[in-house]
């Protein structure tokens, strides 16, 4: 049975011919070549297709085996690269790509994959040169030109970026990736009217078509169904379903009867919602409808501009029940009279951006110097490397393994001063229940975040602190710190400000 759920969404806008890590079958040996019996090329070939086909551990064997009869094959090279880093080892994946490219100069995709792991290890002057030299040797390439433009939003130059897609969506008009690039250039400027529009394409990204099977009722425009129901569905991750959840109570308004689909973690919360008939996590739960929408499309089906955007704040609620549970705990567990602040630091790894927008926990130690506070881990997963930290984090309560689901996450918010969180669902959450949040983000932030502003039009009640170029943490954090220690100078029963 499959289930609703968002963060199996993979990468949007990949780099070109990217293959996606996946473990071989159990008990299915990885096919490799005998000695003598193909030539290389025919066993790069079989590499190249068990990569197109995500079974990477058979690629990768049959890659070995090639370079260890051909050490300097080239192709074997750049592929064996491409699969090292999709399988988190970007730097060998560098390595090999710059070994591959040495040996056969003007191979334009291996120029656009070294740009790609480039930008993802924060080496911009690298990345942003293998990108305009895929560009020269295949000009005409819009896989490439979308790439490219990635890179000069990492850099700053949103104009070169623009162009980049113009130019890219004239010569593949329905090139969807295009198209969401654009919608999130746009959308980050506050060009919300063609930013909606061009959003939908996500719809048709490799990513947006796997997060819904066929439906078959009909794609709903936002018309009243005075005698049907209507499906929501949480087409994207978790952060993206809170943001965009606020639109559920005006979708209430034109239907009979609404109904959410959604992970089971964030069912229990979106069911609170005024106009909620109930929530389903899994496909064949879902009852007959007459119509469906993502609730990524809702922002558009209503039109939102910048003075527009559903500001009835919080917008979702808590249990009183489990508030009252977690007050009690807190307070049999925590200090008096010290402000209680949660930490995330960590998003999704498997999410495309989460190398930008992750911390290491050692980083946030400064934080524990601003002045008397007791910290409370929402980290969840915890990540291996922070297990070591996590015991030495001053005041630090580790709850995270009972946050069973987002609403009892948010009942935990409820008990809490200040959330600090990268750029996660938690912060998300927060915003959402009009809990104080200071969320730090990158240099190239995600499109909902705008530009040049330490404030959100979607979330009042956060504060955001950016990065001053990608990849650097220390300032934000040092602002961040000196920010908390203002706080903890003011009165015990003043809450944090947003400002």
């Amino acid at each position: 049975m499959s289930g609703i759920n968002p963060t199996q969404q993979q990468t949007r806008n990949p780099p070109p011919d990217q293959p996606v890590p996946e473990q071989a079958p159990p008990g299915q040996a990885a096919a490799r070549p005998t000695a003598g019996s193909e030539t290389a090329e025919q066993a790069l070939a079989r590499a190249q297709i068990a990569a197109q086909a995500k079974r990477l551990n058979e690629a990768a064997g049959i890659c070995t085996d090639i370079l260890a009869a051909s050490p300097d094959h080239p192709a074997a090279l750049a592929l064996q690269g491409i699969i090292v880093a999709t399988a988190g080892d970007p730097d060998k994946g560098i390595a090999l790509l710059r070994r591959a490219i040495q040996l056969r100069p003007g191979n334009a995709t291996w120029y656009a994959h070294l740009s790609s792991l480039c930008r993802s290890t924060y080496r911009m002057d690298e990345a942003l040169a293998a990108g305009q030299e895929s560009i020269r040797l295949d000009a005409n390439n819009p896989e490439h030109l979308v790439n490219l433009s990635l890179i000069f939003v990492d850099v700053d130059d949103r104009e070169r970026a623009m162009a980049c897609l113009l130019r890219a969506l004239g010569l593949k008009h329905d090139h969807a990736d295009g198209h969401l690039a654009m919608a999130q250039n746009l959308l980050a400027t506050g060009d919300f009217d063609p930013g909606w529009m061009e959003y939908e394409w996500r719809n048709l990204t490799e990513a947006g078509k796997a997060t819904m099977p066929a439906m078959t009722s009909a794609p709903w425009n936002g018309m009243r169904i005075p005698t049907g129901r209507l499906l929501l569905v949480g087409d994207q991750g978790y952060g993206d379903t809170i943001q965009f959840a606020r639109y559920i109570p005006m979708a209430a308004e034109r239907c009979q009867e609404l109904i959410v689909g959604c992970s089971s973690e964030m069912g229990p919360l979106l069911a609170n919602i005024p106009g909620v008939s109930r929530y389903c996590h899994r496909w064949t739960d879902v009852p007959g409808h007459a119509a469906h929408c993502r609730l990524s499309s809702l922002p558009y089906l209503f039109r939102t501009q910048m003075d527009t955007i559903p500001s009835k704040i919080p917008y979702l609620k808590a249990d009183p029940v489990r508030i009252a549970h977690w007050r009690e705990r807190l307070d049999a567990t925590l200090p008096a009279g010290v402000k209680r602040i949660g930490l995330a630091w960590t998003g999704r790894p498997t999410h495309p951006n989460d190398r930008r927008r992750s911390i290491p926990l050692s980083q946030l130690l400064p934080l524990a110097d601003a002045g008397p506070v007791a910290f409370v881990s929402l980290q969840k997963p915890m990540p291996a490397r922070d297990l070591e930290t996590i015991q030495r984090f001053p005041n630090m309560t580790d709850l995270a393994d009972d946050l069973t689901d987002f609403g009892e996450t948010a009942a935990l918010m409820e008990n809490l001063d200040l959330i600090i969180t990268v750029d996660t669902s938690m912060g998300h959450l927060a915003g959402a229940l009009g809990r104080p949040a200071w969320i730090l983000i990158p240099k190239a932030a995600d499109w909902r975040w705008l530009l040049n502003r330490d404030d959100s039009p979607w979330y009042p009640s956060v504060r955001l602190f950016r990065q001053p170029k990608p990849g650097e943490w220390n300032e934000p954090l040092s602002r961040m710190r000196s920010a908390l220690k203002a706080e903890l100078t003011r009165a015990p029963a003043e809450s944090v400000s947003a400002s």
